[in-house]
């Protein structure tokens, strides 16, 4: 089976009904799909593997269902083992171990991505555009700021991909800044 964004895109919009959770998404294929560029992997590959990794949260977000369910989707629809192993890889409690840069690109994007994401809404610009590392350092340290998010986890991704954290959410931000529009994130500018 080849991959296909489209394919991918079309599914994943038929199981997600949330604007925010499509976004997402898109924001996590944007980071995928940048560190496949830099590290010369297969970009259309690994953005299918990034826009798919929660297209069944919104149906089934409990442990005991995602992404566990969502895989069994997608091996019926002929999708390869790399593709099913790295989505799961990337929920801690699914018991599959991170070992492909693929694997460790998507935990270090998807938390990371949502943190950015939520940063660039609390600007007076409502923009990734003029959002810098330093600020998301920052607000990481605001305990109360996008609390649900795992700051562990933001900093075990970089370490996963082995760069600094401040490099990372820098490259993030670059990412993301190439689908500005699509993920919502002009904001003013």
């Amino acid at each position: 089976m080849s991959l296909s964004r489209d394919s991918a895109y079309a599914l994943m919009t038929e199981y997600t009904q949330s604007e925010s959770l499509r976004k997402h998404m898109l924001a996590v294929e944007a980071s995928v799909r940048g560190y496949a560029r830099l590290w010369a992997e297969p970009e259309e590959d690994w953005a299918v593997v990034a826009l798919l990794h929660d297209f069944d949260y919104e149906r089934w977000p409990d442990q005991a269902n995602h992404p566990f369910r969502g895989v069994e989707i997608l091996k019926g629809q002929g999708y390869p083992d790399w593709v099913t192993r790295a989505i799961l890889s990337h929920a801690e409690y699914s018991g599959v171990p991170r070992e492909s840069k693929l694997e460790h690109a998507l935990f270090a994007c998807d938390e990371m991505s949502g943190f950015v994401t939520a940063c660039s809404l609390v600007r007076p610009s409502k923009s990734v555009l003029d959002l810098e590392p330093s600020s998301v350092m920052k607000r990481m340290k605001d305990k109360a700021f996008a609390r649900a998010v795992s700051r562990e986890d933001l900093r075990k991704g970089a370490e996963e991909i082995n760069l600094p954290i401040d490099q990372h959410i820098g490259n993030v931000i670059t990412f993301m800044r190439e689908r500005a529009d699509v993920l919502g994130l002009r904001g003013t500018l």
